[in-house]
């Protein structure tokens, strides 16, 4: 086989996995074990938890991506995707990928890693794959509300790998990406409505009144600040001047460009809150780690 041509399938089925969503939750899921490290840190263990998140995360979305290619092919969004496009045949080497994928980071984590670190690994790929993408993301509106736990998952993977647990200041960390999820999802659903009415899918902007799903939109973007803000009350490594004021500023734009939307529910208003929802998320998530750093360091 050429080198070329080995090129091109690697490029393939790297795309199959969805880098651009998996990288997120790796680094929030980073976040979350130095979140958790009380102790000098430990690279090997880092590592460790970086490849099974890689390998967990990657693996559930080329599941995804092998369950979901008939309606990817409906979407204008989605159709240029490899399984869409014919460029996996058969499409069950994308099955097999996504499922050697997540055995892999299985197996990683109840090995190398811990049991509270493999039990939020497991839940989170059976709640993506099987709760998310099998059962509700066709059904019910309430789809993202039941699928966004999944996005915790890496939080509390990477915070059980380092602390041995999963304590109240985990559980806020994953739960400002349980928050962040429908807002992400829901203004992305705003942008393309026709698109996901076209595919069938029951997302909230396709089931609601337009003015009642913005609400609920606008209300979910002011729970996942006021969360953010809380979070320093129940960690001290998170009650610093640093911290308080990105979560701020960060809160401050998304509360903005959320009554945005609630006031003109267009489709560029929601684009431009789907477009800062991930630098939201990646910034926020940033000050959690540079804080958990100066913590560490102070320490040692």
């Amino acid at each position: 086989m050429e080198t070329s041509t080995i090129t091109n399938a690697i490029q393939v089925y790297f795309k199959l996995t969805k880098p651009r969503v998996w990288w997120l939750l790796v680094f929030v899921g980073v976040a979350g074990f130095l979140a958790g490290s009380s102790q000098p840190l430990e690279p090997t263990t880092l590592l460790t938890t970086v490849v099974g998140l890689i390998s967990g995360s990657a693996g559930a979305e080329s599941l995804a991506n092998y369950i979901e290619r008939d309606i990817d092919a409906k979407m204008e969004r989605t159709r240029r995707r490899p399984l869409p496009m014919g460029l996996i045949k058969p499409p069950e080497k994308a099955l097999i990928l996504g499922l050697t994928l997540i055995a892999f980071s299985l197996i990683i984590s109840a090995l190398l890693l811990n049991i509270p670190a493999f039990l939020a690994m497991l839940l989170g790929i059976i709640d993506y794959v099987l709760i998310y993408i099998v059962l509700t993301k066709r059904r019910t509106a309430w789809n993202i509300i039941l699928g966004s736990p999944a996005g915790a998952a890496p939080v509390f993977v990477g915070y059980a790998a380092a602390s041995g647990t999963i304590d109240a200041t985990a559980l806020t960390l994953g739960l400002l990406v349980v928050l962040w999820i429908p807002s992400h999802i829901w203004s992305l659903a705003l942008r393309y409505r026709e698109d996901y009415i076209r595919a069938g899918i029951p997302m909230l902007p396709t089931v609601l009144p337009e003015r009642a799903a913005v609400r609920v939109l606008a209300g979910t973007s002011l729970l996942l600040v006021t969360s953010s803000l809380i979070l320093p009350f129940l960690s001290e490594k998170f009650f610093r001047p640093a911290y308080m004021a990105v979560a701020a500023l960060l809160g401050a734009i998304m509360v903005a460009l959320s009554l945005r939307v609630l006031r003109k529910p267009d489709q560029r208003s929601a684009w431009i809150l789907f477009k800062f929802t991930s630098p939201y998320l990646a910034l926020l998530f940033s000050a959690v780690l540079a804080e958990s750093l100066l913590v560490l360091l102070h320490a040692h």
